[in-house]
């Protein structure tokens, strides 16, 4: 019997149930171990054995000796199971070989696969070597070329120079010798000025200074009547257009109608490219808007209508004509509404400026503004109270206002923080915000903004009492270069220590009337090298020792602007420190310091930078503080009760570029200051009189006379000047 697989299945069944396989699996191990000489009686005797004991206790080994047992098998049970045909489970089928060829099969395609790939990868990697070393080699080439090309132009480059460098040598020796001569020629018609003002003060000193106006008068008049010439015909045509162009509207019309040419130069179309209709914005309408622009629409680049409140649909239709219109100004326009502003959208695409401030505009136009003006850059909001935080939010919808680089939300007060949060998702790209006259305006609004403007470098917050510390600590990652604020008590020194550290390029800090700052914060901001304008008016905590600590700084030197207005600390020694060290200052404010003396201001005598200052309020005396600061043009010492005509004296004698003259409550004046102004000051604009009770009917002679150019003259209070 070789198998039993074809055998009855009962017959296996009989097999299986009397474990023969075991038995024989037992006595075949014993015979292949053992090796009896007699083989039968040895099975006989075995198979007694297991009678004996039983099938339960059949082991492999049961019939070998314990010396002779070896640890493995001799017969493995599999092929037992194939000898007797009990293996149903591991019997070959068609389905199983093939099962086993695609197996074999896909393992051989994916060695070969793989093998493939591999050459692939090689060939790829070799062609991609050769590519770099090809583009090396190139660029090796192209730099030899390069180098060959540019050691060739560096020497002509270097004649060149040469020949320049002999050529400006030549020039300057010509330049050096003609400004010798314009600088002698200068110096002598000074000379020639100094000797006259010297004697027109002695006269006036002698008493004989009228009898000297009657007879100027006489002789203004003679040579009138004797010639008359027509200086302004030979003006340039080109400075002409020049002087038109600052001119209001009314003024070039009656320009206009001088001669035929000046006619001519009004119509001139580099004139008409920046209208400013603010300064006869009383006498505006509609019908003369559109005459205007009808006409001159191609060309208007620049629309100022501030304060036009007379106009309408009709001239707002005019001005979404102008295709080329870039800078428009509707401020305070009361007719201007959403389907006005839908026609300017509609044809004025290229606008970059667009100020709205004090309009009835709503959300429609923060819409019409997303679609039509993707170009925007400056827009100003201010005081517009009709818009909601959902008009903000249609800022980032359509093309978005994406490019705007200056928003002003002054008097806004319905934004809330989720209006700023929109804000920052739209306009990511702002540098200059100002948000004035806001109380509603908190730390969380200013953080909800800079959470996604990083670009922010202007911030002007002007009465904003709430903001404080917190505010600033967002604001100082964003590099700020120009700081305002007003009228807050809650910012404190730590704001100045946090610009200090995160702001290293800030050029401008304006804190007034912030009460909780110190000497700290100069002493903070003294190693900062860029501050320029520094304005702590009203911070009545600010003394000499913290001023000493930022003008002895790196700052110090460049400052241009100060203002210590109502800083009642501050004394002489913070004015010998600024006249020490501040060399380019230009502007300084110094009213109602009430501690600073004729000392401090007689420091400022030698500071030829001074174009500005302001001394009002102080208990100064006549010093002669501006002897040294001959560019002088604007200066402010009223209710300085102490000064007298000397002042004004000292100041027409050394100041002949006065244009400003504040001298408002100094009640010692007489009519000779203003006549020694009126001798001098021809370039006198604006005059304060105001409280000078011995003024007279003469003070207004010798302005009459002397300061022609005079546009504004206060002299309220004087007692003495009639009607």
């Amino acid at each position: 019997m070789s198998s039993l697989r074809s055998a009855d299945p009962a017959l296996r069944a009989y097999f299986k149930r009397h474990r023969l396989l075991d038995v024989y699996e037992t006595l075949l191990c014993g015979v292949f171990i053992m090796c009896p000489e007699d083989p039968l009686k040895f099975l006989e005797e075995k198979i007694r054995e297991i009678m004996e004991k039983g099938l339960d206790s059949i082991l492999w080994d049961t019939c070998i000796d314990s010396s002779l047992r070896p640890k493995l098998k001799r017969i493995s049970e599999t092929y037992l199971h194939i000898l007797f045909g009990l293996n149903d489970e591991q019997l070959m089928t068609d389905e199983l070989c093939g099962k086993a060829w695609n197996f074999y099969s896909k393992n051989l395609k994916k060695v070969y696969f793989q093998e493939w790939m591999q050459y692939c990868l090689l060939r790829k990697n070799s062609r991609a070597l050769v590519k770099r070393k090809m583009a090396v080699a190139a660029a090796h080439y192209d730099t030899r070329i390069t180098r060959v090309v540019v050691q060739k132009w560096r020497a002509w480059v270097q004649f060149r120079k040469e020949l320049t460098a002999l050529a400006a040598m030549r020039i300057q020796k010509v330049f050096n010798d003609s400004l010798h001569k314009i600088i002698l020629k200068a110096w002598h018609a000074e000379a020639q000025s100094s000797a006259k003002t010297k004697a027109y003060f002695e006269r006036l000193v002698k008493g004989d200074q009228e009898e000297y106006f009657d007879k100027q008068d006489d002789v203004q008049y003679s040579s009138t009547s004797e010639t008359v010439k027509d200086e302004i015909s030979n003006i340039p045509e080109k400075a002409v257009l020049q002087i038109f162009h600052y001119i209001n509207l009314i003024d070039l019309a009656r320009c206009a109608q001088v001669s035929r040419t000046w006619m001519l130069l009004t119509q001139a179309s580099s004139i008409w490219t920046d209208i400013d209709f603010s300064s006869v914005k009383h006498k505006m309408q509609d019908k003369t808007l559109i005459n205007i622009l009808k006409k001159w629409r191609p060309y208007v680049v620049r629309l100022n209508l501030r304060g036009c409140s007379s106009l309408h649909w009709p001239s707002f239709k005019s001005i979404s004509e102008c295709k080329n219109l870039q800078d428009l100004n509707v401020s305070e326009c009361q007719g201007l509404n959403d389907e006005s502003m839908r026609l300017i959208s509609e044809g004025c695409p290229a606008l970059l400026y667009l100020n709205l401030s004090y309009t009835d505009i709503t959300n429609g136009t923060l819409r019409l503004l997303s679609r039509s003006f993707s170009n925007l850059q400056y827009l100003s909001l201010a005081y517009c109270r009709k818009f909601t935080d959902k008009g903000l939010q249609y800022l980032g919808s359509g093309k978005g206002c994406h490019k705007l680089i200056y928003l002003d939300l002054s008097g806004c007060i319905q934004i809330s923080v989720d209006g700023f949060r929109y804000i920052a998702n739209s306009c990511s790209e702002i540098k200059h915000l100002v948000i004035n006259d806001m109380p509603t305006l908190t730390d969380k609004c200013i953080q909800a903004l800079v959470e996604k403007c990083q670009q922010i470098m202007s911030v002007v917050f002007l009465d904003s009492p709430h903001l404080s510390d917190v505010a600033f600590k967002a604001l100082a990652e964003c590099k700020l270069v120009k700081v305002r604020i007003e009228g807050n008590n809650r910012i404190t020194d730590l704001s100045f220590k946090l610009m200090s550290k995160s702001c290293p390029q800030i050029k401008h800090i304006y804190m007034a009337d912030c009460q909780k700052i110190t000497d700290v914060s100069l002493k903070t901001i003294s190693p900062l090298k860029y501050i320029l304008v520094l304005n702590l008016a009203d911070c009545v905590r600010i003394s000499d020792a913290g001023l000493r600590s930022f003008l002895e700084g790196s700052s110090g030197t460049k400052l241009r602007e100060l203002n210590l207005t109502n800083c009642i600390h501050v004394t002489d020694a913070s004015l010998m420190k600024i006249a020490q060290r501040c060399h380019n200052l230009t502007y300084l404010n110094m009213r109602y310091c009430e501690s600073v003396t004729d000392a401090g201001i007689e420091a400022l005598g030698n500071m030829t930078s001074l174009i500005s200052i302001d001394i009002s309020g102080t208990t100064v005396s006549d010093m002669k503080f501006c002897q040294g600061a001959k560019d002088l043009e604007y200066c402010d010492v009223s209710y300085c009760f102490q000064l007298t005509n000397e002042t004004v004296k000292a100041l027409a004698f050394n100041c002949h570029q006065l244009t400003s003259l504040n001298i408002a409550g100094c009640h010692k004046m007489t009519d000779l200051c203003v006549q020694y102004l009126s001798g001098v000051c021809h370039y006198l604009h604006f005059l304060d009189i105001s409280g000078c009770i011995y003024l007279t009917d003469k003070t207004l002679k010798y302005l009459w006379k002397g300061c022609t150019q005079l546009r504004i003259l206060k002299m309220l209070y004087c007692r003495n000047i009639t009607k």
